[in-house]
């Protein structure tokens, strides 16, 4: 297939979603945990779920990097915009994620801080450039994805000798959180059985990355592209697997993950930054070497180095459920204030804020749908 109406093809989804209901065994359940929230927004966006048979569950898992930032990098980031005389750049997503006492980088930029959403780094390495005389902090955030292009911004900063230029770095790893969820999954109360592999972090670490699903934890990887019949023929893969009592990592999404990954931007990776002992992550607590923050070499340019803040106590909105929807142990209609006091002009957590949220994409593709198993792709 080349070109896009080709992934969504009614057809071949109808013929997918009979393949797959041929051949799951109607005396056992499947769920598979699709890490990266641009699946679940695919799945919800064009009924995937109403083609699978009864049996076959999605289980929506911490893939959305401004979901898993907890409350007080958030605190963090507000302080940095309030206690120093700086402008604080980030990207539209964050500008709306509560904080603790409701508060949000929107709601402290209405009250006059100096805080810009920009579209990528070199908005804020221009904002640096044309405002020589004032610090300027790049609130980075993002999963493997959106590293390399902080890293070249930082080595651009560097070689400009751009002194008004640092980074409040917030970039995690996605294997750590992997394996996080599951090393609790049976404890937690979520049973899996197969795993739905990110597209675009893939493209960065290779497929090779997910070999310790396979071995440690004995559960198959797909990695799976983003369109429908992407999905929809990865879990016909995982099913296959499953069902053959095989378990290994597979990748449905050749036409841009290889074993190997991007072995350039993963040497950039490398320089720029070093791996944090641990971090912070919104529902899955502080996890081992999950992180990145600048290298040696570059701590200069750490907004966190740079600007010292005071932080009080970070308080979760009462009632929201993002931290358990994270873990795949809530779905976002478990959460008493989804679609009631939680709703996308008013959202209580980051899941029903970003693009790639789990509550955002009930609310958008879900929300008002009868629970009828018959759906369609168009």
């Amino acid at each position: 297939m080349k070109y896009i109406d080709e992934f969504r093809d009614p057809g071949i989804a109808h013929r997918l979603a009979i393949a797959i209901a041929a051949e799951v065994d109607p005396f056992r359940e499947y769920r598979f945990m699709e890490f990266c929230g641009g699946h679940t927004h695919a799945i919800f966006r064009y009924g995937v779920q109403h083609l699978m048979p009864p049996n076959l569950h999605f289980i929506h898992g911490p893939g959305c990097p401004v979901c898993v930032l907890p409350i007080r990098r958030v605190d963090h980031a507000i302080a940095l915009a309030t206690q120093h005389d700086i402008t604080l750049c980030t990207y539209g997503d964050l500008m709306r994620v509560p904080a603790s006492g409701h508060r949000s980088l929107l709601k402290a930029k209405a009250e006059g801080a100096d805080i810009r959403m920009v579209y990528s780094t070199q908005d804020v390495l221009r904002i640096a450039r044309d405002n020589s005389t004032r610090q300027v902090v790049f609130f980075a955030i993002g999963f493997e994805t959106t590293t390399p292009p902080t890293a070249v911004a930082i080595q651009v900063a560097r070689a400009e000798r751009l002194k008004n230029f640092s980074v409040f770095c917030n970039h995690v790893l996605t294997p750590a959180a992997l394996r996080a969820i599951l090393a609790t999954a049976g404890s937690d109360g979520v049973q899996l059985d197969g795993i739905l592999g990110p597209s675009h972090v893939s493209t960065l670490i290779g497929s090779r990355s997910y070999g310790f699903v396979s071995k440690e934890y004995g559960l198959p990887v797909v990695i799976a592209g983003f369109e429908p019949l992407d999905v929809m023929q990865s879990v016909l893969m995982l099913v296959r697997q499953i069902n053959a009592c095989r378990c290994e990592v597979e990748n449905q999404y050749r036409r841009s993950v290889t074993e190997d990954g991007n072995l350039k931007a993963q040497a950039l990776m490398a320089e720029v930054f070093s791996v944090r002992h641990q971090f912070e992550w919104r529902g899955l607590g502080f996890l081992p070497h999950s992180a990145l923050a600048l290298a040696d070499d570059y701590v200069d340019l750490d907004a966190e180095q740079r600007f010292p803040v005071a932080l009080g106590e970070a308080r979760e909105i009462k009632g929201c459920e993002c931290p358990a929807i994270l873990r795949g142990v809530k779905q976002p209609t478990d959460c008493t204030l989804f679609g009631t006091v939680c709703v996308p002009d008013n959202p209580m957590g980051a899941c029903m804020v970003s693009s790639e949220g789990a509550c955002a994409a009930y609310w958008s593709y879900g929300r008002f749908r009868e629970p009828s198993r018959h759906g369609s792709i168009s």
